[in-house]
């Protein structure tokens, strides 16, 4: 099995063109198998070993006494599915695909911020000329006008935001393009940040406690998805928010602010990169508060 592991990640990644990350996930969920049921040949996956793995994710407990969520139980076997599906399209006797069904998964409440909280963050920041300060601003900015997922962020350069149009173009999941607009204020402070600087390095954003290695791509110095975080729990604390805030919290706030000013769910799908509208219907529940005004605006009645 290991070695169909290995066609079927190069597969994943040459072509159907996934990141290498999702191919590595993907790795790792199949491998877990190979640890519960040993080295097999394909053929001796069955419908009962697939019910006794099940049962074995349920009941696993990782080397700190971490148990697998209902979600990540679900990772699993969509990645079992995924392989399954390309040992049939190469003839490799196994199991059908379509014998395992995916556990029921109750989706997490989102949690967002409303505008006012997002403000409070922003005053947060100290309005000086520091460079840390003006870079700490333009990303706060950024992710709630954008709605960038934090991989996006971390990944742009400067010649890619165009902040005199204010809009540029991402590579997201999947290696799908789409559109991004930001605010006025956005690229005001993104333009604030990079006039700060001297240097000719390639990274929008950088990290300010390493600069002694010498290496001109400036990759080095890219600020990663934990510093990012890092960034915003300082600014929420210091606004005395208790919400959990994440960088993607950020982001289902751009979407909730966006629907509740009236935004379609389509053009909201659109604008987050999401290649399933029931992706985007997480966010329905969140502006039902918008559904009263709606009802007492269109419905007439005495």
């Amino acid at each position: 099995m290991s070695e169909l592991i290995i066609d079927f990640i190069e597969h994943l990644e040459v072509e159907r063109g996934r990141s290498s990350k999702t191919a590595e996930n993907y790795r790792r969920y199949l491998e877990r198998y190979v640890e519960f049921a040993g080295d097999v040949t394909v053929e001796k996956i069955t419908s009962e070993s697939i019910r006794k793995y099940r049962l074995w994710l349920n009941r696993y407990v990782g080397e700190i006494g971490e148990e697998l969520a209902t979600i990540t139980q679900s990772y699993h076997l969509i990645a079992m599915r995924g392989f399954l599906n390309y040992l049939s399209k190469r003839d490799i006797p196994s199991l059908s695909p379509n014998k395992i069904e995916l556990p029921k998964v109750h989706r997490k409440q989102v949690t967002f911020l409303h505008i006012e909280e997002v403000e409070r963050i922003l005053d947060a920041i100290p309005a000086d000329d520091q460079p840390q300060h003006l870079r700490d601003r333009a990303i706060l900015e950024l992710l709630f006008s954008s709605g960038l997922r934090v991989s996006e962020l971390v990944n742009l350069d400067q010649g890619h935001v165009n902040t005199k149009r204010r809009e540029f173009m991402v590579r997201g999941k999947g290696q799908k393009d789409r559109p991004v607009f930001i605010s006025v204020s956005a690229a005001d402070h993104v333009d604030a940040y990079l006039a700060s600087r001297s240097d000719t390095l390639a990274p929008l954003f950088l990290n300010y406690s390493r600069n002694s290695v010498a290496d001109t791509s400036g990759n080095y110095r890219r600020l990663t998805p934990r510093s990012i975080q890092r960034i915003i729990t300082k600014y929420t604390k210091l606004a005395g928010i208790t919400k959990h805030v994440t960088p993607h919290t950020m982001r289902h706030s751009f979407a909730t602010d966006l629907l509740m000013n009236g935004a379609d769910i389509r053009s909201v799908q659109s604008m987050l990169g999401h290649s399933n509208i029931s992706t985007t219907q997480v966010y329905t529940h969140v502006t039902d508060a918008h559904l009263r005004d709606v009802y007492e605006k269109f419905h007439t009645h005495d």
